[in-house]
């Protein structure tokens, strides 16, 4: 049986990215996160609209964000060009997490699926395997990461979309032209970074404790 460092380093790249995008997959995917959010936002009160059309709303937003429509719609409420472009950028990072969470799943379960039968072996670093070194790297990164954004949320938030959105300035809303943004106040992202950091950190955790597991 030959061992190779090579494969091991790709499988720990896409460990990595799997846990990654699959974390910031579910907010994404789970709807009812966000509708646990309007009563404890008090969001029918801030925004004077009812349960039902804060549902449609965001439903609708979010049928754009993750390619079931190619129309972009906000129940009731208004929207500007400069928020739908806004939504189309944010529609391309979000269908790129979905992409990159389902090949990478895909890989590493091919892998599953041939590796007893391969002639050749991820290299184990210091004993340890690529789901070990994959979810260490990732989940050290990130509760770093983490630890920073919450000394300074609104720093870190506004640092996120300059990153993601460079040049352009059209996520700061005017919400008289695109009321959706009093629906998602940014305490709600604050709790989707939350979400997204305790799975990401529990699936490493997963990952090494079944690394450790093996012989």
């Amino acid at each position: 049986m030959r061992q190779s460092k090579l494969l091991s380093a790709v499988l720990s790249i896409f460990t990595a990215v799997f846990i990654l995008t699959a974390s910031i997959a579910v907010p994404i995917l789970l709807r009812p996160f966000y509708y646990a959010h309007i009563d404890l936002l008090d969001l029918e009160e801030t925004t004077g609209l009812s349960r039902a059309q804060i549902t449609q709303a965001y439903d609708e937003m979010m049928d754009f964000c993750v390619g079931r429509t190619d129309t972009f719609s906000a129940g009731i409420l208004p929207w500007s060009q400069s928020g739908r472009d806004h939504f189309a950028d944010v529609r391309t990072l979000f269908l790129l997490d979905l992409r990159a969470a389902l090949l990478s799943g895909l890989f590493l379960l091919g892998w599953t699926l041939v590796r007893n039968r391969s002639s050749v072996h991820p290299y184990r670093f210091m004993k340890r395997g690529f789901s070990f070194w994959g979810s260490v790297g990732l989940g050290g990164t990130f509760l770093v990461i983490g630890a920073l954004a919450a000394t300074n949320f609104s720093g870190a938030f506004t640092l996120f979309h300059t990153l993601f959105f460079p040049g352009k300035s059209n996520w700061l809303f005017d919400p008289y032209t695109d009321p959706i943004i009093c629906l998602l106040p940014q305490e709600f992202f604050r709790n989707c970074a939350i979400f997204i950091l305790l799975l990401m950190v529990l699936l490493c955790t997963l990952a090494i404790l079944f690394d450790l597991r093996k012989k």
